[in-house]
């Protein structure tokens, strides 16, 4: 579990920075009462990209860390990791309130196609770092 909490924060965290980076650097509008800001919206196609190439690197140092090295492992280790995501998300981007939280329709209705991709790419993370290995 430590290989996903540490990439779940640092894909979070690239995310943050590229948000950051948008809004002081390229000068687009931060969020405001009525949205999310054109800062936030322009790296939203850029969530898989993080998503599937940071949980495919944590994914392969999982993978090597086992015993037995095998595709139902990656499988299953996917499963639990988007399963998880899928949890920790709508409590955290969700459920609690705070300035970057969404409702539930902006979060998984909304943030289609997107949402979906990462989902996607937290899933085939481990089973990448299986066949890198």
């Amino acid at each position: 579990m430590l290989c996903f909490w540490i990439c779940y924060a640092l894909v979070t965290a690239v995310g943050i920075l590229h948000t950051v980076f948008n809004i002081y650097v390229l000068h687009l509008k931060p969020m405001d009462d009525r949205s999310m800001g054109e800062a936030y919206e322009k790296t939203k196609p850029w969530h898989p990209l993080y998503n599937i190439v940071l949980f495919s690197v944590f994914g392969f140092i999982y993978m090597r860390s086992l015993n037995a090295q095998t595709l139902h492992e990656s499988l299953i280790t996917g499963a639990i990791w988007s399963a998880i995501c899928i949890l920790f998300d709508l409590f955290g981007w969700v459920m609690v309130k705070h300035p970057w939280s969404l409702t539930f329709r902006e979060f998984y209705i909304d943030y289609q196609p997107w949402i979906t991709f990462i989902y996607l790419a937290i899933f085939a993370g481990p089973l990448v770092g299986f066949l890198l290995l």
